[in-house]
């Protein structure tokens, strides 16, 4: 993989800066991820790269089967279905599609209906609408706990969840949850996350098709 990638830099005044932020990475974090596979370590380096914070290196968790599942399913171009628009509009590069269905009319009307988040709701009209593909939730926990509930039931036909939710409310409970399910994921353990840790791992995993 080249710092191109890692970066997105194509300029050399881009590309020197990618080098030299990689190198101040690999420096602070080398110990934390030794012993990680090569494009687990990329996702890291670029969350913390996003962040400017190394603490995310020991808050990264990622199922032993993540990275060939979300891999897998963006080779295929599956759909991408993230929580809110922040997060759909940071993701380039992909040639699937990328959906967000937050505003949508009918997951308003479901939201009202079962008095729940709109974000959940989602989750329910992507499931009732041929959804295949990577849940991706930077924002609502509800997201998060509605797509495994559908999973569990049969009803969803997700590949992999990048649950990392940001908050005190349900955010760190939502990822331990789908940390110890058998739903291939990537997670920051805590009320850590948010929008660019989202938009970081699948922009990573974008790079290495």
């Amino acid at each position: 993989m080249t710092d191109k990638m890692f970066m997105g830099a194509s300029t050399k005044q881009g590309l020197d800066i990618a080098n030299k932020s990689r190198e101040i990475i690999r420096g602070l974090i080398g110990d934390d991820v030794k012993d990680l596979k090569p494009i687990e370590r990329d996702i890291v380096e670029r969350i913390v790269h996003s962040t400017a914070d190394p603490e995310y290196a020991k808050l990264v968790k990622m199922s032993d089967d993540f990275v060939d599942a979300a891999m897998a399913s963006l080779k295929n171009k599956e759909t991408i279905l993230t929580d809110i628009n922040m997060v759909k509009y940071g993701i380039t590069r992909y040639e699937g599609e990328v959906e967000c269905y937050i505003k949508n009319d009918e997951v308003v009307k479901i939201a009202k209906e079962h008095q729940i988040t709109r974000a959940a709701a989602a989750m329910r009209y992507a499931a009732a609408n041929d959804f295949e593909g990577i849940v991706v939730s930077g924002n609502a926990p509800t997201a998060v706990f509605e797509a495994m509930d559908l999973y569990q039931k049969g009803e969803m036909n997700l590949k992999a969840i990048v649950g990392v939710p940001v908050g005190f409310v349900g955010a760190a409970d939502s990822k331990e949850a789908l940390h110890n399910s058998d739903i291939p994921n990537i997670i920051v353990e805590g009320p850590k996350g948010g929008t660019p840790i989202a938009v970081a791992c699948v922009n990573s995993l974008i790079q290495h098709l």
